[in-house]
């Protein structure tokens, strides 16, 4: 595993709070690739251009990063993120 991915527990706890795959369409990427590239912009501050290759296009991530942030995917994990950690601290 790669320094600052998700361990298999973490990628399981988190799908759980991502929208369903599309069914209609071109097939999906790999959803944990792509978040990799997704994971790997956040803790860089790199552009969007230059996220691994093995993450897939970069206009992949860019436009599940949008979608997630649009539709509130990105408030409920870490809504989801505080409740846990505020259990586990207090």
């Amino acid at each position: 595993m790669a320094r600052a991915h998700l361990t298999g527990t973490q990628w399981v706890r988190l799908v759980r709070l991502l929208p369903p795959m599309p069914t209609k369409g071109r097939p999906p990427r790999d959803r944990r690739q792509v978040f990799d590239g997704i994971w790997w912009r956040a803790r860089t501050g790199s552009p969007w251009r230059d996220i691994p290759e093995r993450s897939g296009p970069w206009e992949t991530a860019y436009t599940l990063f949008r979608r997630w942030q649009i539709d509130g995917t990105w408030a409920r994990v870490l809504a989801r993120r505080r409740t846990v950690w505020s259990r586990c601290m207090g």
